[in-house]
């Protein structure tokens, strides 16, 4: 029977599973079919602009020939008519002096013939008639300013579609998720000459399958890539997965996406546990602050509440009174010099890494791990289920490494901020400089219990970055030290 239930919920479960399958297909297809009539349609309008834009160019080019024409027209008209202008009024002039010499030709008084004979000669040799040219200033051929069409006919019966680019195929072999960064590698199915640029979109997601059309959050472009690989730097790891998709640019069309890829960018996100933390602590997500006045003012707020009124309280106001010391209690996990707040996520298994920066005037500090059942006097580092760094800067600076209330004093100088690694299957607990990757201190033992975050601070503040990665340089590190023989910790244990 046992086994027949286990065998029809694997069924169960693969049917689901195939079910989320098909209607994320479904979706997929929908969002599809919207995109081809909503691509459609831009291309027509663009279609159009583009056209609207052609014929916009046409009739600007015939309207500047246009004005050639218009113009040699006039130049040639105006030329002539000064020239038919100057011919009419020699000619006038010609017919004068004509009729003036026939006239003469009747004087029969030999001095005044004389007389006569000699003002026409005169007249003759300055007569306009003898300073024309009898030959058009300009002609009337106006072929050059005809328009052959032909070989721009024949470019726009050429027009066509511009090609557009194949889909480019991301290289998942080629990618890289480490320190923080994704670097994406892809190429063309096949060679591409006329590509100018690439688009890359990512989008961060918690489902491990193919993309989804409806997810929780955009995607977000990086466009005018040159190359055919590109590295996201600075992100913060607070999913599980990063999804890709690139597509391929001409100088005037975009092709289609690649096929999207899911990168795993797995990394420990925590915040810091604030219900549970010492009363003289002011804790927010990322951020813890030691608050002297913490503890008086929550007492003082619930004294407050039960000395309210006089006489005998009513039922409602001894309701009230009696959880008051339950809402106490929620922030009574850490008590008397226990200054400590813990991590909300607990590490089961795995590498992880995150990073700590305290306030440049924080008196006293300690960083590490502790197991859940740590005693709400217990401080870190003085316990068998607890381990830290601890920096005092009261009176004195003192580095120190703490575990089952035994310290090792730390030669190096204190960090601005301390890199936590943590392996818990391989039992390892380093500490770092973050900024240099200089090891710090490592305690090697045998985690049996999850292990949370532990921080505690006194007059001062401490900043939680979480979400990292394991960097390289700190890998390596570890590789390195652990191939080293003898490299054991006065303080490592195996606690149990």
């Amino acid at each position: 029977m046992e086994a027949q239930k286990e065998a029809l919920q694997r069924i169960i479960s693969t049917l689901a599973h195939k079910n989320d399958e098909i209607q994320n297909f479904i979706e997929a297809l929908n969002h599809t079919l919207k995109g081809v009539q909503a691509n459609s349609s831009s291309v027509l309008a663009e279609l159009d602009e583009e056209f609207d834009g052609l014929y916009s160019i046409l009739d600007e080019m015939k309207e500047s020939m246009t004005t050639s024409i218009k113009q040699e027209q006039a130049h040639k008209t105006q030329e002539l008519q000064n020239q038919l202008s100057q011919c009419n009024n020699a000619l006038e002039n010609s017919e004068e002096l004509l009729e003036f010499a026939a006239r003469s030709l009747d004087i029969k008084d030999s001095e005044e013939f004389s007389k006569a004979a000699r003002q026409i000669k005169d007249r003759v040799t300055m007569a306009p008639a003898f300073r024309l040219s009898l030959k058009p200033k300009v002609s009337d051929n106006m072929t050059h300013l005809m328009v052959d069409f032909s070989q721009e006919r024949q470019m726009l019966q050429a027009l066509k579609f511009l090609p557009v680019p194949r889909a480019p195929e991301i290289v998942l072999s080629d990618c890289l998720v480490a320190d923080n960064c994704v670097t994406i590698s892809w190429q063309m199915t096949e060679e591409d000459n006329k590509i100018d640029h690439y688009v890359l979109e990512y989008r961060k997601t918690n489902f491990d399958g193919l993309p989804r059309v409806k997810d929780e959050r955009c995607w977000e472009t990086i466009d005018y890539i040159k190359g055919t690989e590109y590295t996201l730097s600075g992100l913060r790891f607070d999913s599980k997965y990063m999804n890709f998709r690139v597509r391929a640019c001409n100088k005037a069309v975009a092709g289609d996406y690649s096929d999207p890829v899911t990168l795993e960018t797995k990394a420990l996100l925590f915040n810091l546990d604030g219900s549970s933390s010492h009363l003289n602590l002011k804790v927010e997500d990322s951020y813890v602050e030691w608050d002297s006045t913490g503890g008086k003012s929550q007492e003082n707020k619930i004294k407050g509440k039960e000395n309210k009124g006089s006489g005998t309280p009513s039922p409602k106001r001894s309701s009230v009174s009696s959880r008051s010391p339950l809402i106490r209690g929620s922030r009574d996990r850490f008590t008397g010099e226990s200054y400590t707040v813990l991590g909300d996520t607990a590490i089961e298994n795995g590498q992880h890494y995150w990073e700590v920066k305290a306030q440049k005037d924080c008196k006293s500090y300690s960083v590490g791990v502790a197991y859940k059942n740590l005693g709400k006097f217990d401080q870190l580092g003085k316990t068998n289920t607890s381990w830290c760094v601890h920096i005092n800067n009261w009176l004195q600076t003192t580095f120190a490494a703490k575990h089952n209330n035994k310290a090792k004093s730390l030669d190096a100088m204190v960090p601005d901020r301390i890199g936590v690694y943590c392996d818990f299957d391989g039992g390892q607990l380093s500490f770092y400089n973050a900024s240099s990757k200089q090891l710090l201190y490592t305690f090697k033992t045998k985690f049996t219990q999850p292990l949370l975050p532990g921080f505690m601070v006194w007059c001062g503040g401490l900043t939680l970055t979480t979400g990292l990665q394991v960097p390289t340089a700190v890998k390596t590190l570890q590789k390195s030290e652990n191939g080293l023989s003898g490299s054991s910790s006065s303080l490592t244990n195996v606690a149990q």
